[in-house]
């Protein structure tokens, strides 16, 4: 059976192309999805891609994701600096979690600088644009293979 990455993307983040692409950049979603599946193709992985605004649904999808998902990257929007709904979803999570955001929060406005998925998740990318979810999957990839 197939490995599985399974990326959870937050609110607004449909819109990535036309919302604000000086800090979020020109790629939609659907650009993103196809490079990490790309990515995952290459090695061996399979993969869930999903998003939504909602937050209940977001829980929903990290709740599915467990024992199914050999690792699992979020890029959970704003709900990042907000919910305990997610952070408490993702503490019960038996993967390995990646945070990753597009821009560099930590060089944005002060309320972004705090986190409720830093402290669960076993790296954190930030400011490399979509490339960041590339190479969250490769660090799954690097850890499933140090489990073997």
């Amino acid at each position: 059976m197939t490995q599985q990455i399974h990326i959870i993307n937050g609110p607004n983040l449909n819109l990535l192309g036309q919302r604000e692409p000086e800090i979020y950049g020109r790629e939609t979603l659907a650009d993103i999805e196809a490079a990490c599946q790309k990515r995952c193709d290459g090695l061996g992985l399979g993969l869930v891609f999903s998003q939504s605004n909602d937050e209940g649904k977001l829980v929903d999808l990290i709740q599915a994701a467990r024992g199914a998902a050999a690792g699992l990257i979020i890029n959970a929007g704003a709900y990042t600096h907000t919910s305990i709904a997610l952070h408490d979803a993702l503490k019960a999570c038996d993967c390995s979690i990646y945070e990753v955001h597009l821009s560099n929060i930590f060089a944005r406005e002060s309320f972004r600088h705090h986190s409720y998925i830093s402290a669960l998740a076993k790296g954190v990318i930030c400011g490399l644009g979509w490339q960041g979810y590339i190479v969250a999957i490769d660090a799954i990839s690097r850890s499933l293979e140090n489990q073997s």
